[in-house]
């Protein structure tokens, strides 16, 4: 039993790292465009913009709902939770600001 324990969060603690470094990624890549695309004036910027950083949140996330298969006190409960909820609500802005730019986007047309 101690071996798949022990086997257990080895596989979530490599998924945590696997998908902590898709969503920073993501993120870096999307902000490497999105300045090119600031720089040579494209309307899309935002949109692009705002879609990578929820993409790469949402990766983000799925690391914070993955650690906490192997959290074992409280208080780092608590912690994942709060870390969890922000980034939740995050993700939850940025859809919202997508959603806002989209319709603006088809008033302009």
């Amino acid at each position: 039993m101690a071996f798949l324990n022990s086997l257990l969060e080895f596989l979530v603690e490599c998924g945590i790292l696997i998908f902590e470094y898709i969503g920073v990624g993501v993120i870096i890549w999307t902000s490497l465009v999105s300045l090119y695309k600031y720089v040579t004036r494209r309307p899309d910027t935002r949109i692009y913009l705002a879609k990578g950083l929820a993409m790469g949140l949402e990766f983000k996330l799925g690391s914070e709902i993955l650690r906490t298969v192997v959290v074992r006190e409280w208080k780092e409960i608590a912690i994942v939770a709060g870390i969890i909820v922000l980034r939740a609500a995050l993700t939850f802005l940025i859809h919202w600001e997508i959603r806002q730019e989209e319709k603006e986007e088809e008033k302009k047309v």
